[in-house]
């Protein structure tokens, strides 16, 4: 069997609109020509037996027959067919035998025997009726009715006025061709119909096959149930249109629930999507706090055109970024001391091997022991004060950084930094005293140029773990310092930067510390940071 699938979406549309056009067409025209021609019937019929009873209750046709007269019936009879437009009138009496016929050489045999019909409904009965039969004079519609004598008592005769069925089947003709050229301009039409509306419906539709949409379709519900962000989608009406289970776990909704319908109102009376369908502007990275959940929240307009058909939000919490943004953190912090670990050593060693080229043994054993001295020195006082080997190792990296930028990281001896709770997430401590760090360094080359310095100090003493750190740079007028904190504020000119102090000021929130920022000793800027160690905050 033929499947329709194999068409394209235009072919088949085409088909199935020219077949709903012409099934109903062929059988609206069937039954309008059954219908006409049982009409045509029954009227012609109607009219041979009026005609019938009309003759037969003329007085001159009564005494023909009574007198089986029919040299004055015959002429009467052609001129009542004439008169009538019958194909023939036949006149015979009580015994069934012709008094008058067309064909005069049929006159005196019996009706019956040459009509192949039975007279004894108008014979016998005294009765009128019809008559459809293959007679002598072809197949015919005849009316019959009875003669009765001048008294009207007695049947003495019968009166047959026939009319042939060509003239029906030559309407019923006409008519069926007057139908199938109708249904062929209905078909025709449909035809055109159908590519009109497969055209544009195409173009609805992207061009896409039914069999391609539905592939797309399965692909996207794979797609949304796979991403690990929750995403909701409403169309212009603020009906829910999308809602995948990661979305519902994140909000902390049944996944069985069926969400597809509501309003986003009803299901989020505080979501802002609403504003983003009547604005038309997108918002980006918006942090939002949902059932004790803090969410980063992104929107935007679903656009056809000019027009504002719908808006999708994705969201995920904003642990799972910080988690991300502080891998990433010791990721650069690692690769950054390794880097330029390498540079210095690869610097230190081609100037002894140049010393020790010039035979300048003494001089490359004093290098060699200064370089020792001073690693020495750094990690005794890192061993002894820092025994934490993940800010020991951040503080390390920032001071081969330094070296590298022709700058100097002096630590303070005094410095301890023993008491480190055991709550206290040291992926956040290192985050914020390497962003501190960096940008200490960064104003001190901008501003001081190389041998510059940036100290730090460190105390666990008391209920608070502090670290203070003292840049060379240009420092903070007022006019900035409200400022500094916000996401994408820089005073450099160099792109990348803006990000460092405002993952500060959100991870020291998180820890629930306090960070100030004062003007220098020697110029410059120093923050200090005071993270309490009773008070952190655990990270799921």
């Amino acid at each position: 069997m033929l499947s329709l699938n194999k068409f394209k979406l235009k072919t088949r549309m085409v088909l199935v609109l020219g077949l709903i056009a012409l099934l109903p067409t062929s059988l609206i025209g069937a039954f309008a020509l059954h219908y006409i021609s049982v009409s045509l019937e029954d009227q012609i019929g109607q009219r041979a037996l009026d005609v019938a009873k009309t003759i037969a209750l003329a007085p001159e046709v009564i005494a023909g027959v009574q007198d089986r007269d029919s040299q004055k019936l015959q002429p009467m009879s052609l001129v009542f067919a004439e008169g009538t437009g019958a194909r023939f009138v036949v006149i015979g009496d009580r015994d069934g035998v012709r008094l008058a016929h067309p064909n005069t050489r049929r006159i005196g045999r019996s009706m019956i025997d040459d009509d192949g019909d039975d007279n004894a409904p108008a014979l016998v009965h005294g009765r009128p009726y019809l008559s459809k039969a293959l007679g002598s004079m072809g197949f015919t519609m005849r009316g019959k009715a009875p003669v009765y004598d001048a008294r009207g008592e007695e049947v003495i005769g019968i009166v047959s006025v026939g009319y042939l069925l060509d003239s029906v089947q030559a309407v019923i003709d006409r008519y069926r061709t007057t139908l199938a050229s109708v249904m062929l301009l209905a078909f025709l039409l449909s035809v055109a119909t159908a590519i009109w509306f497969a055209t544009h419906f195409k173009r609805a539709i992207f061009g896409l096959e039914p069999e391609q949409i539905a592939r797309l379709f399965e692909e996207r519900n794979a797609t949304l149930e796979s991403v690990r962000e929750g995403i909701i989608a409403i169309n212009a009406e603020g009906q829910i249109t999308t809602f995948n289970r990661t979305a519902a776990q994140l909000l902390g909704i049944d996944d069985e629930t069926t969400l597809t319908g509501r309003s986003i109102q009803e299901v989020l009376p505080e979501s802002h999507m609403l504003d983003v369908l009547q604005s038309g502007q997108p918002q980006f990275d918006h942090e939002v706090w949902l059932q004790d959940r803090n969410l980063i929240v992104n929107r935007l307009p679903v656009l056809r055109g000019d027009n504002i058909t719908g808006v999708v939000s994705s969201f995920r919490r904003k642990d799972e970024l910080d988690l991300l943004s502080r891998k990433l953190s010791r990721i650069q912090q690692y690769a950054e001391s390794l880097r330029s670990q390498s540079h210095e050593y690869s610097n230190k060693l081609h100037t002894i091997a140049g010393l020790i080229q010039i035979g300048a043994f003494e001089e490359a054993l004093a290098l060699i022991g200064q370089e020792t001295q001073s690693h020495q020195a750094l990690l005794h006082l890192l061993v002894e004060a820092v025994p934490d080997p993940q800010l020991a190792g951040c503080l390390l990296g920032k001071y081969n950084r330094a070296r590298e930028m022709g700058l100097s990281l002096q630590i303070d001896p005094e410095s301890q930094m023993k008491a480190l709770p055991e709550r206290l997430p040291r992926e956040l401590l290192v985050s914020i005293i390497g962003n501190l760090l960096d940008n200490a360094l960064e104003a001190t080359l901008g501003h001081q140029g190389a041998g510059g310095e940036v100290g730090l100090s460190m105390t666990d003493l008391g209920n608070d773990l502090i670290f203070e750190i003292q840049d060379q740079g240009p420092g903070i007028n007022d006019e900035t310092l409200p400022r500094i904190f916000e996401k994408g504020f820089t005073s450099k000119q160099a792109e990348g930067h803006g990000l460092g102090l405002h993952l500060v000021r959100n991870l020291v929130d998180r820890l629930k510390g306090h960070l100030t920022i004062e003007p220098g000793d020697q110029g410059g800027s120093r923050f200090t940071l005071y993270l309490p160690k009773e008070e952190g905050t655990d990270v799921d």
